[in-house]
């Protein structure tokens, strides 16, 4: 009974310590806003924001407490938006999530991202319930140059409601995912996926069909 009482003491002191972390980091950074309702345990999380950025992570907002497994990266005039009830699960593995300078990366709300990677240069845009896996990347700009004649480029990157992106995939530049639409794992996603489709492959190609996936868990 002692060693419970005393367990839960030592978790609530955490909690505590956690809270005021968090309310130091926004007082001292006007640039990150985070809820009073988010997480405790995103205290833990890596933060860069260049003078401009803007970091909001809103009410609900869930994390595991593994310190330095999340990170946010935001660029000067950079915008990263973590809508409520999203869950960063980060048991498996890190999460990095970059909006680079000038650039809109939004998570939308009771998504849930699971030990993976989102960089952002122009935009990316998950809807509502949007589901990332394990070791998925999704890009909206080449890494680098191909050649003197091809300088990379960006291109926006939409995933819709109710999407899942299973795990080891990659979503590259350009690329529209419509609402309802599944990505099988270790999939390449090169180009439009419609809605309610069941794309994978490499490159992705539509395989079959997804129903209602409002309810899905």
């Amino acid at each position: 009974m002692a060693r419970a009482a005393a367990l839960r003491a030592l978790l609530h002191l955490r909690r505590l310590r956690s809270l005021a972390r968090l309310r130091l980091l926004c007082w001292l950074r006007p640039g990150i806003e985070v809820h009073p309702d988010a997480s405790p345990n995103l205290a833990g999380a890596r933060f860069q924001v260049a003078p401009g950025g803007r970091l909001r992570i809103a009410r609900g907002v869930v994390t595991e407490h593994r310190p330095g497994a999340l990170s946010f990266q935001v660029g000067e005039g950079a915008e990263l938006e973590v809508e409520d009830g999203v869950w960063l699960r980060t048991e498996i593995g890190p999460i990095h999530l970059a909006a680079h300078a000038g650039a809109l990366l939004r998570i939308g709300p009771e998504s849930i991202l699971s030990s993976c990677q989102l960089s952002a240069t122009r935009r990316i845009v998950l809807g509502r319930r949007a589901w990332v896996g394990p070791g998925s990347r999704v890009f909206d700009s080449d890494p680098h140059d191909l050649d003197t004649e091809h300088p990379r480029s960006s291109a926006p990157v939409e995933i819709g409601d109710h999407v899942w992106v299973a795990a080891d995939c990659t979503v590259l530049k350009g690329v529209t995912i419509g609402a309802h639409a599944v990505v099988g794992t270790r999939s390449l996603v090169t180009e439009d996926v419609p809605p309610h489709s069941l794309v994978f492959g490499q490159p992705a190609r539509v395989r079959g069909e997804v129903g209602d996936r409002s309810q899905a868990r």
